[in-house]
């Protein structure tokens, strides 16, 4: 597609398009990290809004003709990225949780090691689960769908469109909660491995006191621990396979709640 070609409507609704594209991108987990540049975002937004220009249909009339309707379109499009953004963290949030469950459960709650992504400190096993689970997204081809959605979103939501209502409040409390009970059935196996061995040293402690407990369990619990997270590993898969699957029914809900 020649960009100096197109006449000044077919530039504004490529405009349009750009703008959704890189909010969304700039909130999306991975991508949205602080160890992608920017530079690189913004590419990647423009060579996205090239690919979907010729299938996606945008009216130029919605492009801004002053400062108070371009700010009413970015404010709008802010939170339309925000939704979608939240929407797949809360996922990545939930395996990021359940890791450090884990992590406290073994001992390691001060064994934490630098995250590229926020540039903060997290636990050893939280980032581990977490870039499994982005792989697995990858393999399990999620960025497509992830595309899909966001060219199916031009049909259901007009850019700058957007607002907040009362169901689509509803729906993102109720995701939030679920990220906690998905955490713990994630990390179940591990979770539970991990009690049932707190629970079992304490009894040979009362049977025999002359075995310093400390010295034999710490090193007990990190195998046990790291065994039983194979399992939860294996659990990721098919959470992240069943995400894959209902992300763009339930990003479609959202924004049909969303639309004013």
């Amino acid at each position: 597609m020649d960009l100096f070609a197109l006449d000044s409507g077919q530039f504004e609704s490529l405009i349009l398009i750009f703008i959704r594209i890189s909010i969304v991108l700039f909130m999306f987990p991975f991508l949205g990290g602080v160890m992608v540049p920017n530079t690189v975002k913004a590419g990647l937004a423009l060579m996205i809004t090239i690919m979907l220009f010729p299938v996606v249909d945008v009216d130029p009339e919605l492009f801004p003709t002053g400062l108070l309707a371009s700010a009413n379109v970015i404010v709008s499009e802010l939170a339309f990225g925000l939704i979608v953004g939240l929407m797949a963290r809360f996922f990545f949030a939930a395996i990021q949780l359940g890791g450090q469950l884990v992590g406290y459960q073994m001992g390691f709650a001060i064994a934490n090691v630098f995250d590229p992504e926020s540039g903060n400190q997290g636990s050893i096993l939280a980032q581990m689960g977490y870039w499994v689970a982005i792989v697995l997204f990858m393999l399990l081809n999620g960025h497509h769908i992830f595309l899909e959605a966001l060219r199916d979103s031009f049909t259901v939501i007009e850019v700058g469109s957007f607002g907040f209502r009362e169901g689509m409040v509803m729906k993102m409390t109720e995701a939030s909660g679920d990220m906690f009970s998905m955490a713990i059935r994630m990390g179940a196996p591990a979770i539970g491995a991990l009690l049932l061995t707190s629970a079992a040293f304490g009894v040979v402690a009362k049977i025999v006191p002359q075995m310093n407990i400390l010295i034999v369990a710490f090193p007990l619990k990190i195998v046990v621990g790291l065994f039983f997270f194979g399992f939860c590993l294996e659990i990721l898969l098919h959470f992240t396979r069943a995400y894959v699957t209902v992300f763009p029914d339930m990003l479609n809900l959202m924004m049909r709640l969303a639309k004013v």
